[in-house]
């Protein structure tokens, strides 16, 4: 080790590692273990992208991190989050079945199934009566009455839900709103440009920067995005997802709100014909981009696509290709890849932020502190175990999306016929006969966040993979549950209703905060 106190240096700024910076020193802080942090950022590298989506866990890190909510939202041009709204994902690329929405808060928290089996009983409800199963949400009232998640109650605002929403932000602005916070994280402003490496351990001593000198390292984090700067120098190799990802190329653009109306408090995903288009709302615009296959379509005819559906022209920002998948091993030696070093995904479920924050809090219960100053052997090991298993379970989710059975186009046909991975095509042969329960989606340790059944059930149901049959048989094996869903969700209705009318529209919600009319 450089010192008695050990020195983790995180090579990237940007929102993974600024993140790692403050979450770490937050670990520091709980387990009472003295490290020195610093932050590398090299000055030259250019920020593109437009806009970002986290999930609820992003904002109850957020919270416990000390930041003001509402200082946070003003400062990154930060929107509400309930989840996303598919279009265009059904067997009809327009129309009745073909658009669905996806909260993403768990209304199983607070009605857990009484028999304590831990199953979803009011979707099985709900689809079993014949509705979406969304209708157990109070996040769908909101998404639909394009509702703030707080209300006017006197002088002061009051929270309409218990659960944690999401945010979408300019990740560029959140990662200066972490810099600015960073009180007692060092940070340097250098290129590195290459590595020390112990020659008996192979271990990472120090980083070479231009120009500078040495900066001697205990444990490093890779955050320098596409680059992939450290990792590929450690000769990390790339798992890639190939067909079960197919989409490899982005078209990111910004559109402007439109003067009236609301501004949507979810992310829209709209299925096209070489892919999909997201738009995120920000504050001040939308952060657009279309992820499409080049197989079936080349950058000329994919904006000519996309600015038929918008009915006016865009001005891409880059045309990007990429490989979707991961590192086999997102820790070799003594260094950790985040965010992008360390996988990159299609943003449909916005997986970059969340995984880096999970990845985060699983170093925290594995005690990765308390092991620098000694053998981090096993705790790698079962570290690198967790976040493959992490990002293959998020491969498979986004390529369930596809499984709604779309023909219109050469991609869709493709994606129906052979797309769908096999394990996917497996759980749709079980749940076509048998209710999904949490025993059929795997757990990460220390019972992290993860994609499970409160995020499948929406999208399994929207895309028509959920038959009436299995639900109603899963309720019926106990006594009285159906009837005590079929209140529960009966009353929840009217109460769902009633919050989403208190509730501040979201546009004025966000025209107050930005005026400072709003509390600090």
């Amino acid at each position: 080790m450089s010192g008695a106190v050990p020195h983790i240096v995180i090579v990237g700024g940007g929102t993974a590692g600024w993140l790692a910076a403050h979450m770490l020193r937050r670990l520091s802080q709980q387990t009472d273990t003295a490290c020195r942090l610093t932050v590398v950022e090299d000055p030259d590298i250019p920020t593109i992208g437009v806009g970002e989506g986290t999930t609820s866990v992003f904002r109850d890190v957020l919270l416990d991190l000390g930041f003001d909510e509402f200082e946070f939202m003003r400062e990154t041009g930060a929107t509400i989050k309930y989840g996303i709204r598919h279009i265009g994902w059904g067997k009809r690329s327009s129309g009745p079945g073909s658009d669905y929405m996806g909260p993403i808060d768990d209304p199983h928290q607070l009605t857990p199934d009484p028999t304590g089996q831990g199953r979803p009983w009011l979707h099985y409800s709900a689809i079993a009566a014949g509705q979406p199963a969304i209708r157990s949400h109070v996040f769908t009232p909101l998404m639909t009455g394009q509702r703030a998640p707080w209300a006017q109650q006197g002088e002061k605002l009051v929270p309409v839900s218990p659960y944690h929403h999401a945010y979408h932000f300019d990740q560029a602005k959140v990662g200066a709103f972490l810099r600015r916070k960073a009180d007692g994280i060092e940070q340097v402003s250098a290129k590195v440009t290459g590595l020390e490496k112990d020659n008996a351990s192979g271990l990472v001593t120090a980083l070479k920067c231009q120009g500078q000198p040495d900066i001697a390292v205990d444990f490093v984090f890779d955050c320098t995005g596409f680059r992939r700067a450290l990792m590929t120098e450690l000769g990390a190799s790339w798992h890639h997802y190939g067909s079960l990802l197919p989409l490899n190329r982005a078209m990111p653009f910004w559109l402007e709100h439109s003067e009236a109306g609301e501004i949507a408090p979810y992310t829209t995903a709209r299925a096209l014909r070489s892919g999909w288009m997201w738009q995120i709302p920000t504050a001040d615009r939308l952060g657009c981009g279309y992820v499409y296959s080049d197989a079936h379509s080349t950058p000329e005819e994919a904006q000519e696509e996309v600015e038929q559906i918008l009915g006016c022209s865009i001005t891409p920002r880059a045309d990007l290709a990429f490989k979707e998948g991961r590192l086999t091993e997102p820790w070799v030696g003594n260094c950790i890849a985040l965010g992008l070093s360390q996988c990159f995904l299609e943003p449909l479920e916005a997986t970059s932020i969340h995984g880096t924050v999970v990845q985060l809090l699983l170093l925290g219960a594995g005690g990765f502190l308390a092991h620098l100053g000694g053998d981090i052997s096993v705790l790698r090991e079962k570290y690198n175990q967790a976040i493959n298993q992490q990002i293959d379970d998020f491969a498979q989710f986004i390529n369930l999306h596809y499984a709604g059975g779309r023909r219109d186009s050469a991609f869709w046909q493709d994606m129906t016929e052979s797309g769908i991975s096999d394990l996917n095509r497996d759980r749709l042969e079980l749940w076509s006969n048998e209710a999904p329960v949490r025993a059929h989606f795997p757990t990460l340790p220390a019972g992290l966040p993860h994609v499970q059944e409160q995020l499948f059930m929406p999208v399994l149901d929207g895309l028509g993979l959920l038959p009436k049959v299995p639900c109603k048989a899963a309720l019926t094996q106990t006594a009285g549950m159906a009837r005590a869903a079929r209140i529960q969700r009966e009353g929840n209705r009217e109460k769902f209703r009633k919050i989403s009318a208190r509730a501040l529209g979201h546009r004025e919600f966000l025209t107050r905060l930005n005026s400072g009319e709003l509390p600090h």
